[in-house]
């Protein structure tokens, strides 16, 4: 059986220590990264990196409970191993819940030296998950909350949606419903830094979770920097069924997705063959999520179900959706889920030109440009959107009559009247996309408190 390093280890262990059989070792910042490490007969060695990849990386990752994997690399990185090398030219189909299940040459056959032995970087559970601080009274393990984004194809303007779950004595874990609210979801995004929340879902919302429901009756005041500040019935303590498990929705900062779509009205996912930033610039600009900053592959947002309906994917980045894009046809691949596709998309909101990055002319993106709002009707309403929505805290000032110099390209919005709460500052009420009797010298801005 394997199991994971103690959750509260920054570097890694002593191996005398180690109840598990696959553990990270070396110069790692964090216990999900490091040269690769296997026991076998009571020696612990290290691993040949022939053959080896990100597929390989995954199984690994996946069996020490740290995510997925980001890279790997070889002993450079964190030192040469000593001892035996126990394992050369690993192959993993992906599927496997730990190393030794995939293919290999045998334990011990190898045809490498230590400068060869694996090293791996995994996302690990801090990134999205956030680690609580240890409570000085109790002998627990810290929980840990994660937040992930499901598959999805998302309309023009929605933000990133998330299913969150929390890690307690050694399992995942998910949270009731009762009573659950906008001022709980709040204090989720908030830890996980993802903006202000948009809604907060009951009745499983995005599908039932598993293992144990962890906390119930939670009830925040919103200024909590964590959940588990928050009042509730206790650890473990509940009346409830996965069906009643809780979701958010937050703004978001970047938005991260795997990516799905839809064909014949069944969901499936892209390949990550030639899958590069020409496609997601498409795809960001689809869902009206502002440009794209990353195209990610190798599964690295999960393993999506269902059928992979697109592969080999080449866009221009002029088209207008990824359907008219080159591809090899619908349905037709040559892939494993363990390839899918994702992508990250910037905000669709930035502040320009001011002295701190928490000021500036307000510009929205939409349709792959910039471009900025009128300050008809412009207010301190209005500035606080847009204060939440980039995470700047408290709207200071509405600075209309183009404060922070007037901008370039199309005026996107005019006669704004927001009550303050809105998530989005598209949610506000105004006469229409691209209406409006503004010029530039009419751009309006904000100044926020920063925090």
């Amino acid at each position: 059986m394997v199991r994971a390093c103690e959750l509260t280890q920054i570097v890694p262990p002593n191996r005398t220590e180690m109840p598990v059989n696959t553990l990270f070792e070396g110069r790692g910042s964090h216990r999900c990264e490091g040269r690769l490490e296997v026991l076998h007969d009571g020696v612990w060695g290290t691993v040949c990196d022939d053959d080896w990849d990100l597929v390989d990386a995954n199984v690994v990752c996946r069996q020490l409970d740290c995510g997925l994997a980001m890279h790997w690399a070889t002993s450079s990185r964190f030192g040469q191993g000593s001892g035996p090398i126990l394992l050369d030219n690993v192959v993993c189909q992906g599927g496997e819940t730990e190393l030794g299940q995939c293919g290999s040459q045998g334990w011990g056959v190898h045809n490498c030296y230590h400068y060869e032995d694996v090293a791996v970087i995994c996302r690990g559970v801090m990134i999205p998950s956030i680690l609580y601080k240890m409570n000085p009274n109790s002998n627990s393990p810290p929980p840990l909350l994660q937040v992930t984004a499901p598959s999805g194809w998302w309309g023009v303007g929605t933000p990133a949606r998330a299913v969150w779950r929390l890690y307690y004595r050694g399992s995942w874990g998910t949270v009731c419903d009762d009573d659950w609210d906008l001022t709980n979801a709040q204090v989720v995004c908030r830890q996980v830094g993802c903006g202000p929340a948009v809604s907060a879902h009951q009745n499983s919302y995005f599908g039932n979770g598993r293992g144990e429901i962890l906390l119930d009756n939670v009830n925040c005041s919103g200024s909590e920097a964590m959940l588990e500040r928050c009042y509730s019935l206790g650890w473990g303590v509940n009346n409830c069924g996965h069906h009643e498990d809780a979701g958010v929705v937050c703004v978001g900062k970047h938005l991260h997705w795997a990516l799905t779509v839809q064909y014949r009205n069944v969901w499936g996912t892209v390949c990550d063959d030639d899958w590069g930033m020409l496609n997601a610039q498409v795809v960001c600009r689809q869902l009206g999520c502002g440009p794209a900053v990353e195209a990610k592959g190798t599964g690295f947002y999960g393993y999506g179900a269902g059928p992979i309906w697109l592969d080999n994917v080449d866009c221009t980045g002029a088209e207008a959706d990824l359907a008219s894009c080159f591809h090899l046809g619908w349905g037709q691949h040559n892939c494993g889920h363990h390839e899918d596709a994702g992508v990250i998309c910037a905000r669709s909101v930035r502040l320009v030109d001011g002295l701190h990055h928490c000021e500036g002319r307000v510009e929205m993106f939409s349709r792959g440009a910039w471009g900025t709002v009128c300050d008809d009707a412009w207010d301190i309403q209005d500035a606080q959107v847009v204060c939440n929505q980039v995470g700047c805290g408290q709207a200071m000032e509405a600075r209309p009559q183009a404060y922070f110099g007037p901008g370039a390209g199309i005026i996107l919005l005019d006669n704004l009247k927001c009550d303050g709460g809105e998530a989005l500052l598209q949610f506000c009420s105004h006469i229409g996309w691209d209406v409006h009797n503004c010029d530039h010298t009419e751009d309006a801005g904000v100044t926020c408190s920063k925090s």
